[in-house]
């Protein structure tokens, strides 16, 4: 397997960042929704997404 320092630095990340909360994801998504609403960038919902129709051929 190659070797990237981009990808090892994202895993690095992501280990510390669940060592924080005692990798308890429901720690960590509270986590993450608090900082959501402390952002002050606006929040993308792109909501449901919409199918298309068959048509008969």
């Amino acid at each position: 397997m190659i070797e990237d320092p981009i990808v090892e630095e994202m895993r690095k990340y992501r280990e510390e960042h669940a060592t924080a909360y005692g990798h308890d994801l429901r720690r960590i998504i509270a986590a993450l929704r608090e900082r959501e609403l402390q952002s002050k960038r606006p929040v993308l919902n792109p909501g449901p997404k919409h199918l298309l129709q068959k048509t008969e051929s």
